[in-house]
């Protein structure tokens, strides 16, 4: 959903991950349901990973949540601050939440909407299997999460 008159909605939600590899679908899964929320102000973007082009997406917004699944996450999530952080590497695929909001300051001259890293956490993200049962758990309380995080007025922390 976009803002009023076209403008990009206030709150993204990049969410990461490959349905295909096990616990790595927590990100997508919870892209799909806020999808069907349909919240207003909210819009959702999934990707197999992050991209220095997603930092565009940032244009216009004033909070982002970065969603992924994690395996040294302390059990169920957890939910953090993040900042810009210069930490390219040689290539451009693949960069973390902090290159994200690093380059679209550079790329813009602006400082990145207010930023969070919502981290579930996964147990196993092999090729061709389904969500694990312990995962299952750890999503349904992020996805609570979630829902109440991307709602909340701006200045108000989550």
């Amino acid at each position: 959903m976009s803002g009023p008159a076209g403008a990009p909605a206030p709150v993204l939600v990049l969410a990461v991950g490959n349905p295909s590899r096990g616990d790595d679908a927590i990100g997508p899964e919870l892209a799909a349901r806020l999808e069907a929320a349909a919240l207003p102000g909210v819009e959702v973007i999934t990707e197999f990973q992050l991209q220095v082009e997603n930092a565009l997406d940032l244009v216009g917004r004033e909070r982002v949540f970065f969603v992924d699944a994690g395996t040294g996450t302390p059990p169920p999530f957890e939910l953090r601050p993040v900042a810009a952080v210069d930490d390219f590497l040689h290539t451009s695929h693949a960069i973390s939440p902090e290159a994200v909001l690093a380059t679209y300051r550079r790329v813009t001259g602006e400082s990145p909407p207010d930023a969070w890293v919502l981290c579930v956490r996964g147990e196993s993200f092999e090729l061709g299997e389904s969500l694990s049962a312990r995962a299952a758990v750890h999503l349904e309380a992020a996805w609570r999460e979630l829902r109440r995080r991307v709602n909340e007025p701006r200045g108000i922390p989550p």
